[in-house]
């Protein structure tokens, strides 16, 4: 059985130049990396839960924010992991630097005994559609082509 999650990248025009959020994972794993580890805010389906509820609830507890509007479905995309994520694009423009994400906790180092707690997300950026070309994990960088196929063909 597949792992689901679901998830909104949310999209904004300055300048005429298309600009997508991105959250960078918090924590110690990821704390010194950069380039393919960005990713769309995103969570786990809960049971009985749509993905497009998931990923609304993902959303407003990863940045803080809440995701309302008129939704451009994306579609699903199967990670290399197996996971399959499901997301969707909103046109809305949020200060990045205002980010609140929830937390979580984690022993670190392994098996020091030390427990830590750190946000899920740490930080977030707005990427012009290059740039998250190369911050995006891998897995969704078809989520940035798909919304880019999808306001080529007017559906903003």
């Amino acid at each position: 059985m597949s792992v689901h999650s679901a998830g909104i990248l949310l999209f904004r025009f300055r300048d005429a130049r298309l600009e997508v959020l991105l959250g960078h994972p918090g924590g110690p794993l990821w704390a010194h990396r950069d380039e393919g580890a960005w990713s769309i805010p995103k969570g786990l389906c809960g049971r009985g839960e749509t993905p497009l509820a998931a990923a609304q609830r993902e959303f407003r507890e990863e940045t803080g924010f809440t995701a309302q509007g008129r939704f451009i479905p994306l579609g699903s995309l199967r990670q290399p992991s197996g996971k399959i994520v499901h997301a969707w694009a909103l046109e809305k423009n949020v200060d990045a630097s205002r980010i609140v994400s929830n937390t979580f906790s984690l022993e670190w180092p392994r098996h020091s005994g030390t427990i830590g707690i750190w946000p899920e997300i740490d930080r977030a950026a707005w990427f012009d559609v290059p740039s998250a070309r190369v911050k995006i994990t891998r897995g969704q960088v078809g989520f940035l082509d798909r919304l880019v196929e999808s306001l080529r063909r007017g559906g903003r």
